[in-house]
């Protein structure tokens, strides 16, 4: 099974950057459709973006322009690069690995976008 972990989040000034990544372990996770999702405390999590098995990206509205998302099979890696950050864009990210037959979470990072 897949397992997930997390890193590069921290805290950054309202228009600055920040890079996160997801590493997997397995060589199947090419095979998943990965994504990041955020959550504050009293909502629920929410898509950030997804990128399937073959490429297909999809976005949330609210980063659209804003977030780019990317893999690297040959590294068992997902990355989000986040610019233009807000102060809304203030959660905890998540990493997520699916397939037909699972949803895998990683244990999520802390991004926090001051004003």
């Amino acid at each position: 099974q897949v397992r997930l972990v997390e890193s590069g989040g921290g805290s950054v000034q309202a228009g600055g950057s920040l890079r996160l990544s997801c590493a997997a372990s397995g060589s199947i996770f090419r095979l998943y459709t990965a994504g990041w999702y955020r959550q504050v405390p009293g909502k629920e999590r929410e898509l950030v973006a997804t990128v399937t098995s073959r490429g297909t990206i999809d976005y949330a509205e609210f980063v659209k322009g804003r977030f780019t998302i990317s893999r690297d099979n040959a590294k068992n890696s997902v990355y989000l690069e986040m610019d233009s950050l807000k102060p809304e864009d203030t959660a905890v990210y998540y990493c997520n690995a699916r397939s037909a037959s699972y949803s895998i979470w990683g244990q999520g990072t802390q991004v926090t976008v001051s004003s």
